[in-house]
């Protein structure tokens, strides 16, 4: 898979870090710019198939980042976004999560997560592939809010569902645990059926609905 990507970093030397990394992996950064105005206008500009941005960045140092992808998902709708962020801002995240109408994917990174090259570009494709991507930590926190209804739940229950709202397959939940799909299967049933949330075969909806009632 090869994307076109806009990436919005106000820090000059991550944002190049970036270029190099996506490039790498085959991926063309159609624009790479360091303001949320420019964000916008480059993206008006390109078109791309998704794109990468920080929250807080000029002119006015504060969410700018994620209120230019709003903006920008607002016009286009579908249109692909992972933002990444230094902290694990909890708001933040709710309204990210806030964009998930339209075919298009969103995802949540921590500034970490960069270090991680293979995570990350992991991230980018299955963003813009239509998945919904949550860093751990942010889910963890999410978790935590949810203590007492979560108490339903056996511990390998829990387990799935912290990796169900990373946006993680069916397939991949089973590589991780070393259990057979066919058992993840059963312990997404079991997840779905306790917590009252519909069941939905679109993994993509099924993550919303988990971290919708993780939000609570």
């Amino acid at each position: 898979m090869s994307l076109t990507v806009v990436l919005a970093e106000d820090s000059p030397l991550l944002r190049d870090g970036l270029v190099g990394v996506l490039s790498r992996f085959g991926h063309r950064v159609v624009a790479a710019v360091g303001d949320a105005e420019a964000l916008v206008a480059a993206a008006r500009a390109h078109g791309p198939d998704i794109v990468v941005t920080d929250v807080r960045m000029p002119p006015g140092n504060g969410d700018d980042g994620l209120r230019a992808a709003v903006a920008l998902r607002g016009e286009r709708a579908g249109l692909p976004v992972l933002v990444l962020s230094q902290y694990m801002e909890q708001s933040y995240a709710a309204h990210l999560l806030d964009l998930g109408g339209g075919p298009g994917g969103i995802g949540y990174l921590l500034k970490d997560r960069v270090s991680a090259v293979a995570e990350f570009t992991d991230a980018v494709e299955r963003v813009a592939g239509g998945a919904t991507v949550m860093d751990p930590e942010v889910v963890r926190g999410l978790m935590r809010r949810q203590r007492d209804p979560l108490e339903r739940l056996t511990a390998r229950e829990r387990e799935v569902l912290g990796l169900m709202a990373e946006g993680r397959s069916n397939g991949s939940i089973a590589r991780e645990l070393f259990v057979s799909e066919a058992a993840v299967l059963k312990h997404v049933g079991a997840i779905l059926q306790k917590l009252d949330l519909p069941v939905d075969g679109e993994s993509h909806r099924r993550v919303l609905a988990v971290l919708a009632y993780l939000r609570g």
